[in-house]
């Protein structure tokens, strides 16, 4: 493999050309050293199929990665490797793929009628919409708007004007494909080109539409009211059968894909159907226990706090939370209470605080007197 010359050296290529730059330089090259070009040119010939090898390797994704990384040594046998090479005329399978670079068809019996007129499903289209917390979780009707390429209403599709058609392509009979020979090397091929008059349509649009300027489709923008259900959390998606791109030769139409975003909650949090938020409350409230508002999507709610609540403890009010979508069944809320200590007391305050303090002493902290126990012994 010593006196192979660097492949991307072969198309006079930097090593990061892109497929457009590796397919320009090899189409350049290949005509220049063709057979037919150069007869009886031995080094003509030698080159076009150095070129061939070069471009074989530098066109495939994964033959190009493997080059890249390891060189010719990639594609020795003796290595280890696989031959990438075109060194034999024994696969016709590699002469298939160089003839159809070349000449831009396919080789042999080439792409059927049939098949190029065969239905083509319609791109789908993808659409993102913003909603609120609340409108995810009850739903909402939206109004959007959005591109979409159909048929040309002025020619139904044909890309004909009014009162005039398609002729079928002379020079193809309508197949859209031209069968050519060619020599190399002393042997002759046969390929399959596209009909560069009706460049592989089989017709001719003498009288193009206005509208569509022959193509036959146009791009609109279509308007849709849509229903988006209870329950939809973000990043999720709801797909409108039919409502993409339309196809061609009878192809179905493609989905509109709605990509739902919810703005985020001032207050509420969501895990999956349940949502959760944090209350703060005084100190009297956790000792004493209240009665306190919690805020929910339908409104406040009143919630009575046990006394001696301590801070962090949660709560759950059930059937409060997301809708499970299609669904009668609803998540809960679940919230939790963070005790909030009083700041910038005035003297009498602490007066009552200190007093407070000393009534209750120590037995009534559990969690201080464990803490202590635990960690300084039952004496202290």
């Amino acid at each position: 493999m010593a006196d192979k010359r660097d492949y991307y050296e072969v198309l006079g290529l930097e090593k990061g050309a892109d497929e457009s730059a590796i397919k320009k330089a090899y189409r350049s090259l290949a005509k220049k050293y063709h057979p037919d070009m150069n007869p009886g040119d031995a080094e003509a010939e030698a080159k076009f199929k150095e070129v061939n090898e070069a471009y074989d390797v530098l066109s495939d994704p994964d033959k190009r990665a493997k080059y890249d990384q390891y060189g010719h040594a990639a594609f020795d046998p003796s290595m280890g490797g696989g031959g990438a090479g075109f060194g034999g005329f024994g696969d016709f399978g590699d002469f298939g793929d160089i003839f159809s670079s070349f000449f831009g068809g396919g080789f042999g019996g080439g792409s059927s009628s049939a098949r190029r007129n065969a239905p083509v499903r319609g791109e789908d289209i993808g659409v993102r919409i913003t909603i609120s917390f609340e409108e995810a979780a009850f739903g909402v009707k939206r109004d959007i708007s959005y591109a979409r390429v159909q048929k040309c209403p002025d020619c139904n599709g044909s890309g004909a004007a009014a009162g005039s058609s398609a002729e079928t392509c002379s020079d193809c009979g309508g197949s859209g494909q031209k069968r050519v020979t060619q020599r190399l090397g002393g042997m002759a091929f046969q390929s399959t080109v596209t009909c560069e008059k009706c460049k592989g349509s089989g017709k001719i649009i003498k009288n193009p539409c206005d509208n569509c300027r022959g193509t036959g489709y146009v791009r609109i923008t279509r308007k849709l009211s849509v229903s988006i259900p209870a329950g939809i959390d973000d990043g999720e998606r709801i797909a409108l059968r039919g409502e993409g791109n339309e196809g061609r030769n009878g192809g179905a139409a493609g989905d509109l894909i709605l990509i739902v975003s919810v703005r985020p909650h001032a207050f509420f949090e969501r895990d999956g159907y349940n949502i959760y938020c944090e209350i703060p409350i005084t100190v009297a409230d956790a000792t004493l226990g209240a009665e306190i508002e919690v805020p929910t999507l339908e409104g406040k709610q009143k919630y009575d706090i046990p006394e001696g609540t301590q801070p962090g403890t949660a709560f759950t009010l059930k059937g409060k939370g997301i809708p499970y979508v299609n669904s009668s069944r609803r998540g809960d809320l679940i919230f939790s209470v963070n005790v909030e200590i009083p700041k910038n007391l005035n003297e009498k305050q602490r007066d009552a605080m200190r007093a407070f303090a000393d009534a209750c002493g120590e037995k009534n902290y559990a969690k201080k007197n464990g803490f202590r126990a635990k960690f300084f012994g039952k004496d202290k």
